[in-house]
């Protein structure tokens, strides 16, 4: 749907392999989703290296949003992945307004600490990426937030390493990816020294420790709501059905009533490490629910 970045983070290939930013004309768009809505799909996720970024319709990636939310038949909407940058009032809005586009945001910000995210050429500030969050969460309080780090990066201090884990503790991630850094080949930061690499790998175990132990507590207060589920296949066991919830959580049940493509909603009974487990409770006629 969208292709390219203009934004040159200066550990990133992706403006030099892929070129600048182009996004399919809104109608094909359109059109390709209304076919496979037609075919039995029930969520669309809208791709691209710098989604929010989208300029083939005129009110931009809210507008396209509020165009396909009109497609009878389509129950969900995604897109990924994100810059902060481009996170626009009107798509703030399309969070906390549009039924159809679900409590789930991939919204990378790569450091905590403003002078690393000035050396990667990232164009914004750890206060400005915590203000933005802060709206989103007014406008979709129930939103699952996830998010890209980067640890090592060439000139990263502890100090600095610090300012990204008091951010993560701030933020509350639901879900996140974290790295240590690797140059790349003809980016700006492929020509600074590295920072010590046992340094790096402890910053990562730290940081990953940090995260998982978010994602768990995300998971773990999810036990007796009721979510929505979209059935996608069969589970690991005898007559049990695999789903993703409105979050993006996989939620696994065993009830012979679940039948993939089909939305249902289940009451969460269980959190694992990477899944929940719940009760089915009744089918897709069911009205569409909002946590408040």
């Amino acid at each position: 749907m969208q292709e390219g970045c203009d934004k040159f983070c200066a550990f990133c290939v992706v403006p030099y392999t892929r070129g600048a930013e182009v996004s399919r004309p809104a109608a094909r768009v359109i059109a390709e989703a209304q076919d496979l809505v037609e075919r039995g799909v029930r969520e669309i996720t809208l791709l691209g290296q710098n989604v929010n970024a989208y300029s083939g319709h005129e009110g931009g990636l809210a507008g396209l949003i509020w165009e396909l939310d009109k497609i009878e038949g389509l129950a969900r909407i995604r897109f990924t992945t994100s810059h902060p940058n481009d996170m626009d009032d009107a798509l703030i809005a399309a969070h906390g307004a549009c039924e159809k586009l679900m409590p789930y945001l991939h919204l990378p910000v790569q450091s905590g600490s403003d002078r690393i995210l000035k050396a990667m050429n990232r164009k914004h500030t750890a206060e400005a990426y915590l203000r933005l969050i802060e709206r989103l969460r007014a406008a979709r309080p129930d939103l699952l937030l996830s998010g890209d780090f980067i640890v090592g990066f060439p000139g990263e201090t502890e100090a600095d390493f610090e300012d990204t884990l008091a951010l993560v503790r701030e933020v509350e991630y639901g879900q996140a990816y974290s790295f240590k850094y690797s140059a790349r080949p003809v980016t700006p930061a492929a020509e600074k020294p590295m920072v010590d690499k046992d340094a790096a790998d402890d910053r990562l175990q730290r940081l990953q420790a940090l995260l998982r132990d978010q994602q768990r507590r995300c998971q773990d207060a999810m036990v007796g709501r009721e979510v929505r589920v979209l059935f996608e296949k069969p589970g690991r066991l005898e007559g049990q059905m695999v789903g993703k919830s409105e979050y993006l959580h996989a939620v696994h049940v065993a009830d012979p009533r679940a039948r993939i493509g089909q939305i249902a909603r289940v009451r969460v009974a269980e959190s694992g490490p990477n899944s929940l487990a719940g009760t089915y409770i009744v089918g897709e006629d069911a009205p569409i629910l909002r946590a408040s």
